[in-house]
């Protein structure tokens, strides 16, 4: 996909600061009917799985894992929280939960529920309704603070960027399948290839935790434009919030790097100084700088130097490794 930038749409680009509900709900959906990200998301999938009810299967009809789930399950009225999405989203007219659900894939389309869904059966949309509510209780809302917490500290990431070298290096710098070549912004997902011109809307761009090796974009370009793209994870994520590692294991690369270096990389995913670095880990300033220069030299973090203090963050490299990914090459990946 080709979006084209005017010079009002560079100053119209607008970071979200919050988690979308509505999206991280649909991500979730696709996460967990797959087995990606295992050393991220295994923990939450056992979880997960074990919970979904009938309502929620309503949901995962609807969202395959890959390819195209409709549009209008991610309303960008969400923005203002989960009940105005909902409302927006049920309020929709007939024709557009129709028009949308004719680009399932045959599989799903055929199922009896969406059939009825795409009929504009009133029990058949209240039942959606009903099943997005159940599946964000059980696979985003207990997990939001750790949501939340990754997304505080993408856009902060982000921030730096846009603070150092402005809009264009905060749009070079968002994905590695996402390439700023002015005026354009070219985005590589699968099942796109069509050019997408902003004339003025903006584009709002998305971090989501949910949301996995590929950024992900609407079907439809006459909607508001968005760019929804996978943050860095901190793999210790659902244990922290279990009670955190228990005492004395070992961080899951300690072996490759070492168990103090294996902590500062993973402290390191959520973007600090290296004051918070040493807070974080619980070691000496100077050591904290010592394993963030070896870190850097290794490629695994960048660092950047804003008001005489140094900000460590991931690099592109570092991220696949603490994700467990094989590296990321600049060939598209699975889309909506």
């Amino acid at each position: 996909m080709r979006i084209h930038f005017t010079g009002v749409d560079l100053g119209r680009v607008r970071l979200d600061a919050e988690p979308d509900l509505l999206w991280e709900t649909l991500l979730a959906a696709h996460m967990v009917q797959t087995g990606q990200g295992p050393l991220i998301f295994d923990g939450w999938r056992q979880l997960v799985r074990g919970r979904i009810t009938d309502p929620m299967r309503r949901v995962l009809a609807l969202a395959p894992p890959r390819g195209y789930s409709p549009d209008f399950l991610t309303p960008p009225e969400a923005t203002d929280g989960l009940a105005t999405g909902l409302d927006a989203m049920l309020s929709l007219p007939r024709a557009t939960l129709r028009r949308d659900l004719e680009l399932l894939a045959p599989d799903r389309r055929d199922l009896h529920f969406v059939r009825h869904l795409a009929e504009g059966r009133t029990e058949a949309v209240k039942a959606l309704g009903e099943g997005l509510t159940a599946f964000h209780d059980t696979a985003v809302r207990p997990y939001l603070a750790k949501v939340r917490e990754h997304i505080a500290a993408d856009r902060a990431t982000r921030s730096q960027a846009l603070l150092r070298s402005g809009v264009e290096q905060l749009l070079s710098s968002i994905h590695p399948q996402v390439r700023w070549s002015p005026p354009v912004l070219e985005v590589l997902v699968a099942g796109t290839g069509e050019d997408v011109f902003l004339e003025g809307r903006g584009l709002r761009l998305v971090p989501s935790f949910f949301c996995w090796r590929a950024p992900t974009v609407l079907r439809d370009p006459e909607l508001p434009p968005v760019l929804v793209y996978p943050i860095v994870h901190d793999p210790a994520w659902l244990g922290e919030l279990r009670g955190g590692r228990r005492e004395g294991a070992e961080p899951p690369l300690a072996a490759l790097l070492g168990h103090t270096r294996a902590e500062v990389l993973e402290a390191t995913a959520r973007g600090c100084t290296t004051s918070e670095l040493a807070r974080r880990v619980g070691i000496a300033m100077a050591t904290a700088s010592h394993h963030a220069t070896v870190l850097r030299e290794s490629g695994l973090i960048t660092t950047h130097r804003t008001g005489g203090r140094a900000y460590h963050t991931l690099s592109v490299l570092g991220r696949d490794l603490l994700n467990g990914n094989r590296l990321v090459s600049l060939s598209p990946g699975p889309g909506r």
